[in-house]
């Protein structure tokens, strides 16, 4: 069996710093090692044998349907998207419960054994988060700089994949629409779930497995944290010194 992706290949409302004198019209388009963003992601993802049919959602698709470097790939589907993540995210999805993966143009590390390790945590979830935990990454790029979310038991950083069951998540993303503004402010986040969660973060009386399935239950869905092994997995390109880090570690790649 394999699994259905979606890619969230659209841009943010406003200017994007990355793309000042870059020549690209997109950040998915950005070339990062002599490539496109998307085209390592998409080959990532082509290249698992867990993942079959790919979406590319983003406002103006077909200007991603005509990247050269996504020719010959596939059951690639481009569809165009909104200018809300979960809006888009929730037209997206299957008609039933059966799960999507769901990955950004900008987790440009993403390779096969990411995603396998993250598909064999996540199985039988209705939703599931790729995060890294602060050690496992500074232990290999103590240069990079996340945002971290901190429980009882280390800090984390989300690492850009989700399993999602299909419409049962349809609540979750309709709430995460209202919220989703916040998304890099992460007590702000935890508080819209509720005080008791709010106050089990602040003093860290539980772990993020434990935090994630409490919210999880808020809306009936079984909701899992999948602890990444590579520290990669949660370096995306989101700043110029993430775009110097990452050509670093895929010239590592090819050397090796």
């Amino acid at each position: 069996m394999t699994i259905a992706a979606i890619v969230m290949a659209g841009s943010r409302p406003g200017p994007d710093p990355l793309l000042t004198g870059s020549g690209a019209s997109t950040k998915a388009l950005l070339p990062v090692a002599g490539q496109p963003m998307l085209v390592h992601v998409v080959r990532a993802l082509r290249a698992s044998p867990l993942v079959g049919p790919i979406t590319l959602l983003a406002q103006n698709s077909a200007e991603l349907a005509a990247e050269p470097g996504l020719a010959g790939l596939a059951d690639l589907h481009f569809s165009d998207s909104g200018q809300g993540i979960s809006s888009s995210l929730a037209a997206a999805l299957p008609d039933d419960d059966a799960p999507v993966l769901v990955t950004t143009a900008d987790n440009v590390l993403l390779t096969p054994s990411i995603i396998a390790e993250f598909l064999v945590g996540a199985e039988d979830s209705d939703v599931a988060v790729a995060m890294v935990e602060r050690r496992v990454l500074l232990a290999r790029y103590p240069e990079s700089q996340r945002t971290w979310l901190k429980f009882r038991g280390g800090w984390w950083s989300g690492a850009n994949l989700f399993r999602l069951r299909g419409r049962r998540v349809l609540p979750l993303l309709d709430f995460w629409g209202r919220i989703e503004r916040d998304r890099k402010k992460g007590l702000k986040i935890i508080a819209a779930f509720g005080p008791w969660l709010l106050l089990g973060a602040v003093l860290r009386l539980f772990t993020i497995q434990q935090g994630i399935a409490r919210a999880g239950l808020r809306f009936g869905l079984e909701a899992r944290v999948v602890p990444m092994s590579e520290g990669e997995a949660c370096i995306d390109a989101d700043k110029p010194a993430d775009i110097v880090l990452i050509e670093r570690i895929m010239a590592g790649r090819n050397a090796s």
